[in-house]
């Protein structure tokens, strides 16, 4: 396996995040003036995401928009799944990428594993996807 791509990364997040904000998305176009039911799907978003992004992605390697695109988030000093721990702060610090004008989420087109400053900072690295 290689490192993966910037575009099949992004279309992997962009999987992640779409799936986690559906709920939200179906009610605001069939109720959007309930606000006990938006604050009720900000939770379950927040809850999707922690699923996805944190449980699925630390224990397995891959959220369904990783596995989707057949990606796999590893640690760079072993093979194995980075841990909720670690997916949990790499997704936190996915903020880092964006400070400089969000020169961080566009780092892996020029850097030889394809890291954002999260998976620098996070020792981990994206593999799969076509070479």
């Amino acid at each position: 396996m290689s490192y993966a791509h910037w575009s099949v990364r992004v279309v992997a997040f962009l999987i992640d995040i779409l799936a986690c904000a559906a709920p939200n998305i179906i009610a605001g176009v069939v109720s959007p003036d309930s606000t006990g039911l938006q604050v009720g799907l900000c939770v379950l978003f927040l809850l999707l995401l922690a699923y996805d992004r944190w449980y699925l992605a630390g224990r397995t390697g891959q959220s369904w928009g990783k596995r989707l695109m057949d990606l796999r988030l590893l640690r760079l000093e072993g093979t194995g799944p980075v841990g909720v721990p670690r997916a949990l702060l790499r997704d936190l610090a996915h903020l880092l990428d964006s400070i400089p004008c969000f020169l961080g989420w566009f780092w892996p087109l020029w850097d030889r594993r394809r890291q954002t400053f999260a998976d620098k900072l996070a020792a981990t690295a994206v593999l799969g996807g076509e070479e």
